[in-house]
């Protein structure tokens, strides 16, 4: 199965990247992490995402669409990165998120959720 890891954005990642030791730690143990994830046959794709300020949204509604820009509110539900894993099912996930260095300096979130596949929108799963 197919899961997304969405790394939960905070006010640090907000503020974009900040070059520090702590930080070129940080990245560096989780480069280590992406090697283990690799060396597994799990990681199927990862990056980081720049600040919302950075970004921009499209609200639709009928025929309109109005163009947002960031920064968006609410940092803790905006994503600041990302992998894409082939599991065999989602303890395994949960088992390597556990594994996983603290993406950020501070307290962090991690999301894992299911990709859809053909089968469960054609109504074999």
């Amino acid at each position: 199965m197919r899961v997304m890891v969405l790394v939960k954005a905070t006010e640090d990642s907000e503020q974009g990247f900040v070059r520090s030791p702590e930080t070129m730690a940080m990245m560096e143990a989780m480069g280590r992490f992406n090697d283990e994830l690799a060396a597994a046959g799990i990681l199927v794709t990862a990056d980081g995402l720049k600040p919302s300020s950075a970004g921009k949204r499209v609200a639709f509604d009928g025929a309109a669409r109005t163009v947002i820009d960031g920064p968006f509110a609410q940092p803790r539900e905006l994503v600041a990165g990302f992998w894409l894993w082939e599991v065999k099912d989602l303890d395994e996930a949960v088992a390597w998120v556990k594994r996983c260095p603290n993406p950020m300096p501070g307290p962090s979130e991690i999301e894992i959720r299911p990709v859809y596949e053909l089968a469960d929108l054609m109504g074999e799963g």
